[in-house]
């Protein structure tokens, strides 16, 4: 009877724990976090405003909405009380076992055929550490965590919360790590990694939060040991990982990855090559290699750092953490960009984890074409993490941007002052057909460049607002247009050059020569600007996306004004060798005294040509290579900016033609004002004045 009596206590104590059990989660408090039907927490449960007058540089802060504890902190910035920091959380070591603590007090209605002196229904010991109470519920997988977290709101402080859970463990429970605890890791991971948790990094008050978790994702990766000679690790939306067995005479070793800034869109690129040099020095003994890519770690990053002057660049790539053996110093990495705009240049950098900033001198740009870069970095304890940036607009791009403004300032000015001498001498150079066709020429060239130019400074000052607009597309057109009639004249002319000198005895018709340059000056011009509109306006790829000018990112329509553009500079510069070859003509027995004058005749001729020919644009091939040194930059914006003023020294100035027409027209002036002078001071006009 004693053991009965005691059999229906228990069964009746456990009855009264179930019933307690259940109507606690029936039971919920008004602002007790909801959940929707696919367990996704509902957002909004915070607390956004500030009461009290708004001074400037004035805080106040204001706790958080239940559930969460915490609060929240304002800055009054102009007249606007603005969120800047955050701890609302509503994650706790208590919150991460709860439910295991439940599931334990509670017992199966199988309990009652259990003996009594088996049922044990003290409370279950209070859980300390985040790494008590994993060793306790779910050591093999870590398992236990991931619905809580998963579910929780990614508050700042829960973010903060979650970035310290990893960090205790990877200092922890890292002394097994198999595949299923990294898997299990990475998906509390990229949690926190998601594009919707972005903004809610940069409240986090503590600003080295994004770089702990990154330390903390590598060395827990550090003690992974694989088991297969390849694996696929992790392959989570926002942080992936792979690992290969290698060793000294392993060839050369890549990993590839793509991954997605959001589930919308194309995956970017990156590559990890390890090279054959480096995996010589590897013991024979078999080691072990792991990466792991991050495609929104880098913009966390830049969030956390944004008013840090050390970080000015944004990340413009994937970042890929390496975990290799000792012996292995340098790895290659292949980056795609994430901005693919033309102006984006990149930089090579690690990350060092002790600094807690990019460290451009842990490596060097070997290579960038187009859309991808090439990095050499060097490995480190220290550096294990790989991006690109984006180079800034620097004080040397400001330096060619004053150098374009003034040169090309001087260069309108030289345009017009050229046309009003062509003008003025225009009856007195013009006397043959050769001369004729040569004026001709420069005119038609002063012309194009100067409409040239005035469209390129309103397309620098045009508002990126109405970029989108037609207008732009006539700017960007004319432009275009201008710029090939002005190379399409110099060809002409170069072709002018090659007809006098190889045919010597035949002169073709002025009239028809005339119709072949204009038919050259401006109908080639007209032909690829007009295809190039029709081609690539229907596409929405005629423009690039911050200037009116023509794009190169999707469609290539620059290729429509470089490829001719460098044909036409290549074409001159042999017509110009043609001339210096033609101008030596050395004579049995000449003396130095006339060499040394072929050799200035040779290079007066090479100096009228070259501005006239359009030889400086050649310059222009080595801006495009990336490592450029910065003179060239700027012997290019001399050189071109001040070309209007080039043709007018050397084609109309250094002319001595135009010269001596110049000054008959000035003394011819002068004889005019004279003779009316004298005219109106003779005895004759002064008694026709008295008569009056």
């Amino acid at each position: 009877m004693k053991s009965q009596a005691t059999m229906i206590c228990c069964l009746m104590l456990f009855l009264a724990i179930e019933c307690s059990h259940y109507r606690s989660k029936i039971h919920i408090k008004d602002g007790d976090k909801l959940q929707h039907p696919e367990g996704k927490l509902k957002t909004g449960r915070i607390q956004e405003k500030c009461r009290g007058p708004c001074i400037p540089a004035s805080n106040c802060s204001q706790p958080c909405a239940q559930p969460f504890h915490g609060e929240i902190g304002f800055t009054c910035h102009q007249n606007k009380w603005q969120k800047s920091t955050e701890t609302c959380t509503s994650l706790s070591v208590e919150t991460l076992f709860k439910q295991d603590f439940n599931s334990a007090s509670r017992l199966p209605l199988a309990a009652s055929s259990i003996p009594v002196h088996v049922l044990d229904f003290r409370a279950p010991e209070p859980v300390e550490s985040v790494a008590q109470g994993i060793r306790r519920n779910c050591p093999i997988d870590y398992a236990c965590i991931l619905d809580v977290v998963k579910s929780s709101e990614a508050t700042s402080g829960n973010i903060a919360f979650i970035v310290e859970l990893l960090r205790n463990i990877s200092t922890d429970l890292s002394d097994n790590v198999t595949q299923d605890k990294m898997k299990s890791y990475s998906e509390v991971a990229n949690h926190i990694l998601d594009t919707a948790a972005i903004s809610n990094w940069a409240f986090i008050p503590d600003k080295n939060t994004s770089s702990d978790l990154l330390q903390s994702v590598n060395l827990f990766a550090r003690q992974l040991r694989l088991h297969n000679e390849s694996e696929n690790l992790v392959d989570e939306l926002f942080i992936q990982a792979k690992g290969l067995r290698i060793n000294h005479n392993t060839s050369e070793e890549k990993f590839n990855f793509s991954a997605s800034m959001n589930s919308t869109t194309e995956g970017i690129l990156g590559m990890i090559e390890i090279p054959r040099q480096e995996l010589w020095n590897l013991p024979p003994n078999a080691s072990q290699a792991i990466s792991i890519a991050f495609p929104t770690l880098g913009t966390i990053l830049k969030e956390v750092h944004l008013q840090n002057v050390s970080l000015p660049r944004p990340v413009n790539g994937l970042i890929l953490s390496v975990i290799l053996p000792e012996g292995l110093k340098q790895v290659l990495f292949t980056f795609e960009k994430i901005n693919k705009s033309r102006s984006a240049r990149a930089q090579c950098v690690g990350w060092h984890s002790r600094k807690r900033r990019w460290d451009e001198n842990a490596c060097e740009t070997t290579l960038e074409i187009m859309n991808r870069v090439k990095c050499l970095c060097n490995y480190t304890n220290m550096v294990m993490s790989f991006s690109i940036l984006m180079s800034p607009k620097s004080i040397d791009n400001k330096v060619l941007d004053y150098i374009t403004c003034i040169g090309l300032s001087i260069s309108i000015f030289s345009l017009i002052l050229c046309l009003i001498v062509e003008a003025a001498v225009w009856s007195r150079v013009v006397m043959t057909e050769v001369s004729y066709i040569r004026h001709v020429c420069i005119v038609n060239i002063a012309v194009s460049l100067l409409i040239a130019n005035v469209w390129f400074i309103i397309n620098s000052n045009f508002h990126k607002k109405a970029q989108d607009s037609n207008w732009c597309v006539a700017l960007t057109f004319f432009s275009h247009f201008f710029y090939l009639s002005l190379f399409f004249w110099m060809f002409f002319q170069a072709l002018l050059i090659i007809y006098g000198i190889l045919v010597v005895f035949h002169r073709m018709m002025k009239s028809r020569m005339m119709a072949i340059g204009f038919a050259v000056g401006y109908g080639c011009p007209l032909v690829i600007a007009g295809t190039t509109v029709a081609v690539t306006v229907p596409e929405k790829g005629y423009m690039r996306p911050d200037a009116c000018w023509l794009n190169w990112d999707s469609t290539k329509a620059l290729l429509a004004f470089a490829v001719p553009a460098l044909v036409i500079v290549a074409v001159n510069l042999v017509v110009v060798l043609v001339v210096a070859v033609n101008t030596q003509r050395p004579s049995i027995g000449s003396s130095k005294s006339q060499d040394l004058a072929i050799i200035m005749r040779i290079s007066k001729n090479v100096a009228i040509l070259t501005p006239l020919l359009g030889l400086t644009w050649g310059f222009g091939v080595a801006t495009l290579l990336e490592g450029t040194s910065l003179i060239f930059h700027i012997i290019f914006a001399l050189l071109n900016a001040f070309q209007g003023f080039f043709i007018l020294l050397f084609g109309t100035i250094m002319d001595h033609k135009i010269r001596d027409a110049l000054k008959m027209r000035m003394s011819s002036l002068k004889g005019r004002s004279r003779a009316a002078e004298n005219a109106s001071l003779s005895p004759t006009n002064g008694s026709k004045l008295m008569n009056r």
